[in-house]
């Protein structure tokens, strides 16, 4: 199937470094036959997190903190199993290791700056409710006789 597509961009001109990936293989399961029986098409990606040095140390310390709940020992694990060939699974773990990790670095949103309601549009929906209130009071039954 020739090579990988990688290098794998987190953003930028950062990406994964291909020597600290560690891959993982095992049967998968799901559809497949008797070709799943025999052959080890899951892929399990792991990446030391804590002790890369292809990060930034500011992106390092986000991604740590953003993905904690997910680590184990500063590792972070992917897995892959919806395709039937271990080569086309490994791609999908890459990238999706590659997205989780542009997600988890990406710098924190701008804070919100305040701003006032415009006094008309404030009292357009005073002016609205009054109205609804007064056709919902039109519809009383005290008139009817």
């Amino acid at each position: 199937m020739g090579d990988m597509s990688g290098p794998y961009l987190i953003r930028g001109s950062v990406s994964l470094p291909e020597a600290e990936l560690m891959w993982r293989f095992s049967r998968s399961s799901g559809p497949g036959g008797q070709h799943v029986n025999t052959s080890d098409s899951q892929v399990e990606l792991r990446f030391d997190l804590a002790r890369t040095e292809a990060l930034p140390e500011v992106w390092k310390a986000r991604a740590l903190e953003r993905l904690a709940g997910r680590l184990v020992d500063g590792v972070i694990a992917v897995r892959a199993s919806e395709h039937r060939s271990q080569w086309r699974n490994r791609e999908a773990a890459a990238v999706r290791l590659a997205a989780l990790l542009a997600e988890a670095t990406a710098p924190p949103p701008k804070p919100r700056r305040a701003t006032r309601i415009p006094r008309g549009i404030n009292e357009r929906r005073l002016r609205e409710k009054k109205q609804r209130s007064d056709t919902k009071r039109g519809r009383t039954g005290r008139d009817w006789s």
